[in-house]
């Protein structure tokens, strides 16, 4: 349970219908696997698990209902060693009337019942015939040889062993209602809401039920464990199908597949859920235990490393599947071009001046442009594509960004900075030998002014090139690159630029251009401001300085948007991305990335207006609220104990 992770399961036994003492025995042989060959630490077991779902009449027969409440008191007993909370089916009387519950387990004890709140009595469900709506309000029961257990719907289960593991349940068709109670228990504090069910098998429902259970855990920023009986049930009239599900915040991590795998583990992260809440204004929750009217029962789990079997994807800001990658394409680049296209109208601009180096980021820059004229109804002519050679240009870079102008339509000016920067260099007395950050950044100024005073010449504005991961490490020229008038790619990360790229590469209907995106695809990132090799090759790398963008895109998004501390973001960097980078390597940049990202603050608390395409952004307006001069100390002595 390091790191906030849980691993969860829901388990679908095999049932007898109305046979307690198998169906009490494959229960506890469910629960002992769930938590010694899993791992899990909160398991789940089907609506009426201990009886059949199906037992229609039978359940006015005391026998049964006997035979239920001592099922209860035999599986406590048998998994009192099984350090997990366990949530089985079970029929409950109380008050002289019939309940479908939720019994809650830990540690041999009942700690709570939770009864099903909406009954069905519709198509094939004639629950009614049988059970109560249970209660809102806890009251005590005697059950199972335990005297007063809380009874009632308004429970939580709080874990005082991992901070933020808060568990609820709710049953079957209390989800599928306008109101489900699942939204009164987290609101009341509840992080991991389970659903004991027995929804039959129709053509369709496995779908909506995915969806259901999915968008729920969206809504209410939730784990969301959802636990279906299966084919043992009675197959008179209906048959089930053991459909398990585990969702976190909208992303289904686990399914058992319908009729063939009963079961799904996998781990929720209460700590980002609870992060998550704290981020979002709207998410209004009282403090755990402080709701109205709600019972709060603590119980123990030995605190254990969870170990991960989930999907952390190592490429965050891009989709793995190839058609949801070309509609995030498509999206972004439709966000930066309307963006554009609605600052170019705001301005009466008559032009969009844009320095094209034959690079990702001012190909891309290039390419919303031309999308941006399209979307006003303008000449591509009206685009200004300057190419600056400087002491670092190539030859393959520089005739790049020509035949780019050229597929476009754009209009293409060389001015080459040679000649200006060495009279700046000999105003300032700097020597050109001396390769330091002045005579790289004084090239970088220089093309900076001069695309500024060619936008006054044409009436139009320059159009930044500078990506999110730049932005986050801070590499970008103060006032060169850094400036613009407005940044088209400034929320989009590195590694997304390139998929970008690619796909107008692939969807192009221009032989010339798709040629000329595929040769920039496969040119070095650089910023080419140091001479080249003796053989006219790329002789700065980006990524050999900063460090490899797939590392630090992913540091990105874990800092970032998931606000994880240092030894989290380690871990899931380990997890993700350890077949690609050993750990020295990993937890080397990022170092770097955290002692970069605090320092160049000062770079994005001034960054020109650009349009926010994904969840992670740092403009100064909007997402990132950082001080300039804030110590990155805490952070980086968390990295020290790693090492």
């Amino acid at each position: 349970m390091q790191d906030g992770f849980v691993k969860v399961a829901a388990r679908t036994p095999q049932v007898r219908v109305a046979d307690v003492d198998f169906n009490v025995k494959a229960v506890v042989q469910e629960v002992r696997e769930s938590f010694s060959l899993d791992g899990a630490r909160v398991i789940v077991l089907p609506e009426l698990a201990l009886t059949g779902y199906t037992c229609e009449d039978l359940f006015w027969q005391d026998a049964l209902l006997d035979a239920a409440e001592k099922g209860v008191a035999d599986v406590a007993r048998a998994t009192s060693r099984v350090d997990a909370l366990v949530l089985v089916g079970a029929p409950v009387r109380a008050g002289g009337k019939l309940y479908n519950c939720a019994v809650v387990l830990s540690r041999g004890r009942v700690l709570g019942i939770v009864p099903k709140r909406h009954i069905p009595n519709y198509n094939e469900f004639y629950e009614a015939r049988h059970f109560c709506a249970g209660p809102l309000d806890v009251t005590r029961v005697d059950f199972a040889g335990q005297r007063d257990v809380p009874f009632g719907a308004r429970q939580l289960f709080a874990c005082d062993s991992v901070r933020n593991l808060v568990v609820a349940a709710e049953v079957c068709e209390d989800l599928w209602v306008p109101e489900p109670p699942s939204i009164a228990h987290a609101l009341a504090g509840a992080t991991v809401l389970c659903n004991l069910s027995a929804s039959n098998a129709i053509v369709g429902k496995a779908a909506y039920r995915k969806s259901l259970v999915s968008g729920q855990s969206a809504r209410l920023v939730a784990g969301y464990v959802y636990c279906s009986a299966g084919w043992g049930e009675s197959t008179q009239d209906l048959v089930f199908s053991a459909h398990d599900i585990v969702a976190e915040n909208g992303s289904v991590l686990a399914e058992g597949r319908p009729f063939r795998e009963a079961r799904a583990t996998s781990e929720v992260d209460v700590d980002m859920l609870a992060a998550e809440r704290r981020r979002l204004s709207t998410f209004v929750t009282a403090p755990t235990g402080e709701a109205a009217g709600y019972v709060v029962t603590p119980f123990s789990l030995e605190a254990e490393p969870t170990d991960l079997t989930r999907w952390v994807d190592p490429h965050p800001f891009v989709p793995s599947d190839a058609a949801q990658r070309s509609a995030r394409c498509e999206d972004v680049l439709s966000i930066q071009s309307y963006g554009l296209a609605k600052r170019m109208a705001h301005t009466r601009s008559k032009a969009a001046v844009i320095g094209v180096s034959g690079g990702l980021d001012s190909t891309l820059a290039l390419l919303v442009t031309a999308r941006a004229f399209d979307v006003l109804g303008m000449d591509h002519a009206g685009i200004v594509a300057v190419t600056m050679p400087g002491f670092g240009t190539t030859e393959r870079t520089h005739g790049n960004s020509e035949v780019l102008a050229d597929a476009l339509g754009a209009t293409l000016r060389e001015v080459s900075i040679t000649k200006a920067v060495r009279q700046h260099f000999a105003d300032i007395g700097h020597d050109e030998r001396d390769h330091s950050v002045t005579y790289e950044n004084a090239q970088a100024r220089e093309r900076t002014q001069i695309l500024m005073d060619v936008a006054n010449q044409v009436g139009g504005l320059v159009v930044g090139t500078g990506d999110l991961s730049e932005l986050a490490l801070g590499w970008a020229t103060y006032n060169a690159d850094h400036m613009s008038m407005y940044g088209v790619n400034a929320s989009v990360p590195k590694t997304l630029v390139r998929h970008l790229v690619r796909y107008v590469a692939d969807t192009t209907e221009s032989d010339a251009l798709s040629e000329v995106l595929l040769d920039v695809l496969d040119t070095p990132v650089s910023p080419e401001l140091l001479p080249a090799e003796e053989d006219g090759t790329i002789a700065q790398r980006t990524e050999d300085l900063v460090g490899p963008y797939e590392l630090h895109d992913f540091f990105l998004y874990q800092v970032l948007r998931r606000g994880f501390p240092p030894r989290k973001v380690y871990r899931l960097a380990r997890y993700a991305l350890g077949d690609s980078y050993d750990d020295e390597t990993i937890l080397a940049w990022l170092r770097t990335f955290y002692r970069r990202f605090f320092s160049q603050q000062f770079k994005r608390s001034c960054l020109p207006d650009g349009p926010k395409v994904g969840s992670a952004a740092v403009s100064p307006r909007g997402d990132l609220r950082m001080p300039s001069d804030a110590c990155s100390t805490l952070w980086l002595a968390e990295l020290d104990k790693l090492a």
